[in-house]
């Protein structure tokens, strides 16, 4: 399993939850609190995308290895001030690359995504889901990894208009009814909406005066962290923060 953080709110600093927090993503790395037996450390590379300004596309920094051994990022994240973005380290499949185009964020146009998990059955159990894309889509994918495919079919889905509360529903249904027990817990923002998923696995949720933090695990004490309960997802906007469920028959 990986680890990711997602915010939307008032513009500020990454670096206090990816590398201050008592529990930050950079604690997470290396001593993930819940793992659930996908693994022990998470050093298969790491990401940060963010938005420089209002209506601004995203900008991102990726690498392939161990967040502790980046000296790049926490000079960055400390000089950025944002209203969203999303972090992830990883801990790659047995079997699937590890590179630097296999870490999250993925992004396209203005959205950011980012997948903590799993497919079962991987790549055969996508196949059937993956031959509606384009061709093209399927030939051009950043890395051949059970995420970038799960983009892939997201961006298809957003590139339509659909609504990306009912997207994300749809995907998580559809990937579930093909390759039953995955994990499939996603955080997806354009920066105005922030949506994160926890099914069959953790997601927590801190809302304050100035924002929300979406995160696999607790970054701190604070009271105000509430678990996201299983098979639900999160959806913040500036208007608040709604609690959705997820189910399989959903379309």
């Amino acid at each position: 399993m990986c680890r990711h953080i997602g915010y939307l709110g008032e513009p500020l600093s990454p670096a206090g939850v990816l590398f201050h927090a008592p529990h930050s993503l950079l604690v997470q790395s290396y001593a993930p609190a819940d793992m659930r037996g996908g693994g022990s450390v998470n050093a298969d590379g790491f990401g940060l995308g963010w938005y420089p300004g209002p209506g601004s596309p995203p900008l991102r920094h990726r690498r392939s290895t161990p967040l502790w051994t980046d000296e790049t990022l926490p000079p960055l994240a400390a000089a950025v001030t944002t209203g969203a973005f999303v972090a992830a380290v990883r801990n790659g499949t047995t079997g699937m690359p590890v590179t630097e185009a296999a870490a999250a964020p993925f992004t396209a146009g203005r959205w950011l995504f980012s997948h903590n998990g799993v497919v079962r059955g991987w790549p055969g159990s996508l196949a059937e889901l993956a031959k509606d894309l384009p061709v093209t889509e399927l030939l051009t994918l950043e890395a051949p990894t059970d995420s970038a495919v799960l983009w892939a079919m997201l961006r298809a889905r957003l590139a339509t208009g659909e609504d990306p509360g009912e997207a994300v529903a749809g995907l998580t249904a559809a990937v579930e009814a093909a390759a039953p027990g995955s994990r499939l817990n996603f955080l997806l923002t354009d920066g105005e909406t922030l949506i994160g998923t926890a099914w069959t696995h953790a997601l927590s949720v801190l809302e304050t005066p100035a924002g929300v933090l979406l995160s696999s695990e607790p970054c701190d004490g604070d009271p105000r962290w509430r678990p996201v309960p299983d098979h639900h997802a999160v959806r913040a906007t500036a208007a608040g923060v709604d609690l959705l469920p997820l189910t399989e028959e959903r379309p």
